[in-house]
């Protein structure tokens, strides 16, 4: 089994679903000759062409705006909004018509869009390029919201948004693109290729959305989390001898409720762990 990047994971999801079928398509501000700011979509374009990846102009409520007209026309695309920073622009196009479409058109029509941003702080990207807005999404009734913690996920996570008839938000912690983050920034950088979660299969597999993964059991107390910080979760529990259970949401909406009430039922005490802000 290979051992991938999440950068190259989410890339390879990419490729398997282009392969297999045209109707998808990606899009956004430089992932098609560049290959995307991080990279992720590097070759994908001259794999599969200008018409199936293609670059726009930096205009974040037009490349929304577009996706959703092609989904709604049969097409499954997958835009990148390059930073999540930058999604206010397209947030009513989000809101007001990708989540309603299908509830509004009574079932005629759906938006079966997958919109991909890098979120979270961690790599000294300042204001404009450290935001997590997951919180504007998860509010939204007709949204799904995503955020993965390793390769492994998120390539299966990708993969059935993509596959999803509705949209599909999905958030990529780019502190994780090249390794996890244990919570202290002098440590030397924990690369994927070492990690058992940077083991991914070959070919087309899916995660299920809505459902979370326990990444270590415990007793003492659960902790429940998402992205980076499962990750700084883990590693505070082994630095900290507590035996708490660390939970992945993985899925953010859809939230895994019964997964999460066992746990604390079980524990008594719930730590609720993030990255953004708190208010």
């Amino acid at each position: 089994m290979a051992r991938m990047t999440m950068i190259e994971a989410i890339r390879d999801a990419l490729d398997a679903a282009m392969g297999a079928d045209p109707k998808v398509v990606v899009f956004g501000e430089d992932v098609g000759y560049f290959g995307g700011v991080f990279r992720v979509t590097a070759g994908l374009q001259a794999k599969y062409g200008k018409t199936r990846c293609f670059d726009t102009p930096i205009n974040e409520s037009g490349i929304v705006g577009a996706g959703i007209g092609m989904a709604a026309y049969g097409l499954r695309p997958v835009v990148e909004i390059q930073f999540a920073d930058y999604m206010y622009p397209a947030y009513d196009q989000i809101v007001s018509e990708a989540a309603r479409l299908r509830y509004r058109s009574a079932g005629e029509f759906t938006c079966p869009m997958v919109v991909r941003m890098p979120t979270g702080g961690g790599i000294f990207g300042g204001q404009t390029h450290s935001q997590s807005p997951e919180a504007l999404f998860t509010h939204v009734t007709g949204l799904k919201t995503v955020v993965p913690s390793n390769p492994h996920d998120a390539k299966g996570l990708l993969l059935a948004a993509i596959e999803d008839p509705d949209p599909v938000i999905f958030m990529e912690p780019k502190r994780l693109y090249n390794g996890p983050f244990d919570g202290h920034y002098d440590r030397p950088v924990t690369a994927w290729k070492t990690h058992e979660l940077g083991e991914v299969p070959e070919g087309h597999y899916t995660v299920p959305l809505g459902k979370a993964v326990i990444r270590r059991p415990g007793q003492a107390a659960t902790v429940l989390t998402y992205g980076t910080m499962v990750h700084v979760a883990l590693a505070a529990v082994q630095e900290s001898g507590i035996d708490a259970e660390v939970i992945d949401l993985r899925t953010l909406l859809p939230l895994d409720l019964e997964t999460l009430v066992a746990s604390v039922r079980r524990t008594g005490r719930c730590l609720v762990l993030h990255v953004a802000t708190l208010t």
